[in-house]
């Protein structure tokens, strides 16, 4: 049985074809660990770490970063047992490349993961104790960091023939190309991200001429612009550009952002969402002084003193207290019959780096207050290190995006498909506001609710949205009311 073995990227969930490979966490020659993350992956719906199927030593990398991969593809080759000596010729030949694709003889050689129901319990693809697929990170927790052995890196070349830029073939005056920091590119398709791909045709550059600095050999901007800035000097006695001045317009003063990942999936849904359901959305501003006060209130409490308590704590009560009130606000239209849900999956949108993503907290209607406490907590600070689940993001029932924290009064948020009502929480102001007969500085908020006409009317809508500004109004009097 072969000593190398390939990891082909799983199914992350829900069907997901494809993931691009966001960043690697491990080199060529790294000693890793059963389970330790060795890539980060985007999906349409979260960035995931992965970890290893196998210990040993890392051979191959298949796919630089910023490659798309479709779900099965091997991405990775692993020495399953490096301190056994060298490895077998065919072996070796199929293991130590770096490049995009194996070959033939690396099929033929490399041992391919086993098929579902045939993996070692608590590995990669196979059943935990618990009943769970093992796809993602926690699945054997790391003990000990990973151990690279140190290895002498092969100077780097650069072609004889010099550079072509804006299509003459023109020699490098410039000065060597920086030392090569991982193994540089032999042959095979070049290795680049597409922004620099996109540079280097603009200005003319052929990337295959270069030698790459970054990391697997990879072409990096500064490459390119090394190779324009040494032919300079040879390619203006070549053709006089004529002197501009003033402004110029043009693909060098553009900025263009590939649409993919979060940020495609999100366009996508919203645009169905648009679309699709009819929407109404109604506003109303209320008096959040006694709220705000009561939040003073529960932080001064000994036991919730290490809390994280914010307005949209009680904002997110109140929308689950009038969720019991009117239950067919929390439902989907399923074309010939409405579904209406027993359970809330509260969404609270996010912005990321990625785009807007909309994870959920499952069943939070059962949770107590502490416990809504926490999951928001959990929810806000998973997110924002990008390590939100696709599991984590989806059989939402019932959101609200709290557009109060960028400073905005309110909006008219569209709906999540499948879901009939959204509730934008907008920013808390001290206010003038008439308050027992006389004008008092208060604090105020305006609540946007948008909801689909197809399953809420007008008369269904006002009462949610004016049972949520009670509570806000006066949220100790509600829950002794209420609950």
């Amino acid at each position: 049985m072969s000593r190398i073995k390939e990891f082909n990227l799983p199914d992350l969930g829900e069907g997901l074809t494809e993931g691009e490979i966001l960043a690697w966490l491990v080199k060529v020659g790294d000693v890793i660990e059963l389970n330790q993350p060795i890539v980060e992956v985007e999906t349409a719906k979260a960035a995931v770490e992965i970890p290893a199927k196998w210990a040993g030593e890392v051979r191959s990398i298949f796919h630089p970063e910023g490659s798309t991969v479709e779900v099965g593809t091997p991405i990775i080759a692993i020495d399953t047992d490096p301190g056994a000596g060298p490895v077998p010729e065919s072996t070796t030949s199929a293991a130590t490349s770096d490049l995009p694709t194996p070959s033939a003889a690396s099929l033929a050689a490399v041992q391919v993961a086993p098929p579902e129901g045939m993996v070692e319990p608590g590995l990669i693809g196979g059943v935990t104790p618990g009943g769970r697929t093992a796809v993602l990170v926690g699945y054997g927790p790391r003990t000990t960091p990973a151990k690279r052995r140190p290895r002498k890196p092969p100077a780097p070349t650069r072609a004889d023939h010099g550079v072509v830029v804006g299509g003459k073939n023109l020699p490098v005056t410039a000065k060597p190309a920086p030392q090569v920091h991982d193994r540089p590119r032999v042959g095979g398709p070049v290795l680049a991200k597409p922004p620099v791909r996109k540079v280097a045709k603009d200005l003319g550059v052929d990337l295959a001429a270069l030698v790459g600095s970054g990391p697997l050999g990879s072409i990096t901007r500064e490459d390119v612009q090394r190779a324009v800035a040494g032919s300079t000097a040879v390619a203006e006695p070549l053709a006089a550009a004529p002197v501009t001045s003033g402004a110029s317009f043009g693909a060098d003063r553009e900025q263009r952002i590939p649409v993919k990942g979060v940020r495609r999936l999100t366009a996508e849904n919203m645009s169905r969402s648009a679309f699709t359901a009819p929407h109404v959305t109604e506003f109303l501003t209320v008096d959040v002084t006694r709220t705000m006060k009561a939040l003073d209130r529960l932080r001064g409490r000994r036991e919730w003193r290490d809390v994280r308590v914010s307005p949209l704590l009680l904002v997110a009560k109140a929308v689950l207290l009038a969720v019991r009130r009117h239950p067919m606000v929390n439902s989907t239209w399923a074309g010939d019959e409405i579904v209406v849900k027993e359970y809330v999956n509260l969404g609270i949108a996010a912005a990321t780096e990625r785009g807007l993503i909309v994870p959920n907290i499952k069943d939070a209607g059962r949770l107590t207050l502490r416990e809504l406490a926490d999951a928001l907590t959990g929810l806000v600070q998973t997110a924002k290190a990008g390590k939100t689940s696709p599991a984590d993001m989806s059989g939402g029932t019932l959101t609200i995006t709290n557009v109060g924290v960028f400073g905005v009064d309110t909006g008219t948020p569209i709906l999540p498909p499948g879901e009939s009502a959204i509730l934008a929480f907008g920013a808390v102001r001290e206010l003038p506001w008439v308050h027992k007969g006389k004008v008092r500085p208060r604090q105020v908020t305006t609540l946007g609710l948008s909801f689909d006409h197809r399953i809420i009317d007008g008369e269904l809508g006002s009462k949610f949205l004016r049972d949520i500004g009670d509570f806000l109004a006066d949220p100790e009097a509600a829950l002794l009311a209420w609950t």
